[in-house]
């Protein structure tokens, strides 16, 4: 025990990158939950031409609506509606967006409920794409805003760089390069059309880091500012603060069920054909947890339980990220085109595409109920990120122990520790504090601030894999073998999830799950 003790090293609380992360996200969580109000930059925005083809879609759902708030006997909304029917005529897309934000203020009153959900959010989505000006994102007063958490990420990223011995003047130096090229990322991800199709931010923010890496190069000086792993890692226990387990349990038992078994028969799937191929086995642990839980942020989780290769990691990341845009793009066509069921569908994409974003996107171009069942699975597996890393931990452990001349040593108590990825545990605990202790009330409030908080936090995390991403360095390592694992893990993965999506949520073993 006492050798034990002397091993303990205090100084990691406030010097390793993991528990700085911790601390990172915590204050942000604590500021956020004191009440403390910032506001962040918005970067949505449509051209005249995109509103214009937007409220041509559109315009049949506003007259279906004005035919049932008459038949509900809701005058005030039907003229109100038809007000906003007859506005649409003009083309004035300031007049359009003013008359729906009239009809959705009129909605509010509506007595019955479906009509009251279904009127009020088509008005709102009107109104919110006819205020998402080009104009506005561009504005002084957005600026300030992206100046302002520019600021605030220098500040608290020097710190933490300052404290764990890293050179803090060179990190100054090259984070606003850094920084502006994840808000081009974001700008480029916020229009209307690449909206629509789902290419989120994440990969926006890896392509232009690709670029610059592959085609220009990066910069020596540059390089202290690129920081992966304590970005990713902040942002990670930022995200506890949004996986709400009483939702999760709430909205059924199917998603669990779902997710458990695609973790389970995946990561193993993943991990067998990693080793046929004579991939090692740090490599294949961490190739699995991407393909079988919920990407980038498993990966992460995996490489600190088991102390994996930065490189490896990066070559994973790349790999998730490249594999999800013809699968975002791809899924929902074939959903469609087969005739599947929308609850099965948005099942089946959230098992198998890797961010809570690119599931809501996918969803959306099916059905409302599509992307409601694939955030529910999606959440599901989320919450075993924690549970995986911890398991890893001990299995890595055991591994790493010395195995020989007849003597067997069990791993200590504090090797699994020193193992486990403390950022992870920092997400636990978030979501724990938020699942049980949190009122509702403070949840609805904090959840846009600290959504978006984590959005830069990812945001600037891809980006800088994408900036230390050399695909000569990637083709190099492994002989291109865990790639073809990868892919071939994540056609099995389409293909196992498909098939417990039928049986889950199709009514072929279970009543379908009230999904609306």
């Amino acid at each position: 025990m006492e050798e034990e003790k002397k091993k303990i090293d205090w100084s990691n609380l406030w010097k390793s990158e993991d528990w700085l992360a911790v601390w990172v996200g915590f204050l942000i969580i604590v500021v956020m939950l004191a009440g403390v109000s910032l506001k962040l930059p918005k970067f949505k925005w449509t051209t005249d031409a995109e509103f214009s083809s937007f409220i041509s879609g559109t315009t049949p759902s506003v007259e279906k609506l004005i035919t049932t708030s008459a038949d509900k006997n809701e005058p005030l909304l039907r003229e109100a509606l038809f007000a906003l029917r007859t506005t649409i005529d003009t083309k004035d897309r300031a007049a359009i967006t003013q008359a729906s934000k009239n009809a959705e203020e009129v909605a509010k009153g509506v007595q019955d409920a479906d009509l009251k959900k279904k009127s009020g959010k088509l008005t709102k989505s009107i109104s919110d794409e006819g205020g998402n000006l080009p104009a506005n994102v561009t504005s002084g007063k957005n600026i300030s805003y992206v100046l302002l958490v520019g600021v605030i990420y220098l500040i608290i990223s020097m710190i933490a760089m300052a404290l764990m011995g890293e050179n803090a003047a060179s990190f100054v130096k090259g984070f606003p390069i850094v920084f502006a090229i994840t808000l081009i990322a974001q700008f480029i991800a916020g229009n209307y059309t690449v909206l629509y199709y789902g290419l989120e931010y994440v990969i926006w923010c890896l392509a232009l880091g690709l670029i610059i890496s592959n085609v220009i190069g990066l910069p020596d000086w540059m390089k202290a500012a690129v920081k992966t792993e304590f970005f990713i890692k902040t942002g990670v226990v930022v995200l506890g603060s949004g996986i709400l387990f009483k939702e999760i349990i709430t909205a059924g038992a199917y998603g669990i069920m779902q997710a458990a078994l695609v973790v389970i028969v995946v990561w193993y799937a993943c991990f067998w054909f990693a080793r046929k191929l004579k991939v090692d086995d740090d490599f294949a642990a961490i190739l699995s947890s991407a393909v079988s839980i919920c990407g980038v942020s498993a990966a992460i989780a995996t490489a600190g339980a088991i102390k994996g290769d930065p490189k490896k990691l990066s070559y994973v990341t790349s790999i998730v990220l490249i594999c999800a845009i013809p699968m975002l793009i791809l899924q929902p066509i074939i959903a469609r085109m087969v005739g599947m069921p929308d609850i099965v569908a948005g099942a089946w994409l959230g098992g198998t595409l890797d961010t809570s974003g690119s599931v809501v996107a996918a969803g959306a171009l099916i059905s409302e109920q599509a992307m409601k069942t694939g955030v529910i699975v999606k959440m599901s597996q989320n919450v075993l990120i924690g549970l995986a890393a911890f398991i890893l931990s001990i299995v890595w452990a055991l591994k790493s122990c010395e195995v020989g001349t007849g003597i067997e040593k069990k791993p200590r108590a504090m090797e699994i520790w020193n193992r486990f990825p403390k950022f992870v545990l920092g997400f636990i605990i978030a979501s724990i504090i938020f699942s049980f202790m949190v009122s509702p009330a403070t949840i609805d409030a904090t959840k846009g601030s600290l959504g978006g908080l984590r959005t830069w936090w990812f945001a600037l995390a891809f980006t800088s894999i994408g900036l230390e991403t050399n695909f000569k360095d990637l083709a190099n390592l492994g002989g291109g073998r865990p790639a073809i694992a990868f892919v071939a893990a994540q056609g099995f993965n389409i293909v196992w999830t498909l098939l417990l999506a039928y049986l889950l949520f199709g009514g072929i073993i279970f009543p379908v799950p009230n999904i609306k």
